[in-house]
C-alpha cells in the first residue's frame, strides 16, 4: 500500500496519535465488559477478593491481645489511670472491629461481641472511679458502647444498669463539650435509665444549646418519641419484677430495651 495515501491506511494503524486513541478505547472496552459481567453473575463479595473480612478479624484479633498485654501490666499497677483508659479503649475496638466484621449477624458473635463490650464496662468502671478527672475523649466511646450492651443484656434488670452507665459516662462529655449533642444523647440515656430528673434537666440544656428553630423542634420530637419507648422499657422492668418476684428462680424475661434505642447492631 502507498503510505503517502491517507485513504488506504490501516483501521489499525496505531502509529503516532492514533496509539494514545487506541489504549484509551480498550481501557473503556475493559471497564464496559467488567461492568456487564457484574450485571451478569450478580454481586461480587469484594471481602473475598480483597481480604477485606480477614484483615478486620485479625484487627480484632490484634485489639484483643493488646488488651490482654495491657491487663498483664495492670496487674503490676492496678492504679494506673492511663492503661485502664487504654484497656476500656481497646476492648471497644476488639468490639467495633467484631460488629465491622459482621460478627453481629450470628448468635455467637453477638456473645463475642458482649463479652468485650462488658470487659470494657468493667474497666471504664474502675477507671471513672479511679480518675480525679475522667477523660471526656474516653467517656465518647463508653457512653454508646455502655448502650449497646445495655441492648445485648440477657434481661431488663442488667440492661437498666448498662445503661445507668451509659448516663454516666454521658455525664462526662456533656460537661466538657456542652453541646446539643451531648446534651441531647444525655437527655435520652437518662430517661432509658429512668432517671427522669436527669433526663428534663438534660433537655433544658439541650434545647438552649439549639441554634435554629428546626434544630429544637426536630430534638424536642426525638425526646418525645425516646420518652414513649423509655416508659414502656420502665413498665416491662416492672412486669419482670413481678414476674421473679412471683416465681422464684423462674428465668428472667427477654430485654425490654432490645431495639428500643435505635442502637442495636442490625440498626443506625
Amino acid at each position: 500500500m502507498a503510505q503517502g495515501s491517507d485513504e488506504h491506511r490501516m483501521v489499525f494503524d496505531i502509529r503516532g496519535r492514533r496509539r494514545h486513541v487506541v489504549k484509551v478505547v480498550y481501557a473503556i472496552l475493559a471497564i464496559l465488559m467488567a461492568a456487564s459481567l457484574f450485571l451478569v453473575t450478580g454481586a461480587v463479595n469484594l471481602n473475598s477478593i480483597f481480604g477485606t473480612a480477614s484483615s478486620v478479624e485479625s484487627a480484632a484479633s490484634s485489639f484483643i491481645k493488646q488488651a490482654e498485654h495491657i491487663e498483664t501490666k495492670l496487674a503490676k499497677t492496678p492504679e494506673d489511670e492511663a492503661l485502664m483508659a487504654n484497656l476500656t479503649r481497646t476492648r471497644i475496638n476488639a468490639a467495633n472491629s467484631m460488629i465491622t466484621n459482621g460478627k453481629g449477624e450470628s448468635a455467637g458473635g453477638v456473645e463475642e461481641i458482649k463479652q468485650q463490650l462488658a470487659l470494657a464496662s468493667e474497666s471504664w468502671s474502675k477507671y471513672a472511679a479511679t480518675a480525679s478527672e475522667p477523660s471526656a475523649g474516653l467517656a465518647i466511646q463508653a457512653a454508646p458502647a455502655l448502650f449497646q450492651l445495655a441492648e445485648l443484656s440477657s434481661n431488663g434488670e442488667e440492661a437498666l444498669e448498662n445503661v445507668k452507665a451509659a448516663a454516666e459516662a454521658e455525664q462526662v462529655v456533656a460537661a466538657k463539650r456542652n453541646d446539643l449533642n451531648s446534651w441531647s444523647t444525655l437527655s435520652f440515656y437518662a430517661l432509658f435509665a429512668q432517671n427522669y430528673k436527669l433526663a428534663e434537666e438534660a433537655k433544658e440544656e439541650a434545647v438552649k444549646l439549639a441554634n435554629t428553630k428546626f434544630e429544637r423542634e426536630s430534638f424536642e420530637n426525638k425526646y418525645e418519641e425516646v420518652e414513649k419507648n423509655a416508659k414502656k422499657f420502665g413498665q416491662q422492668l416492672q412486669v419482670e419484677k413481678a414476674s421473679k418476684s412471683k416465681s422464684a428462680g423462674k428465668e428472667s424475661l427477654e430485654n425490654p430495651i432490645q431495639g428500643l434505642g435505635g442502637t442495636s447492631l442490625g440498626g443506625e
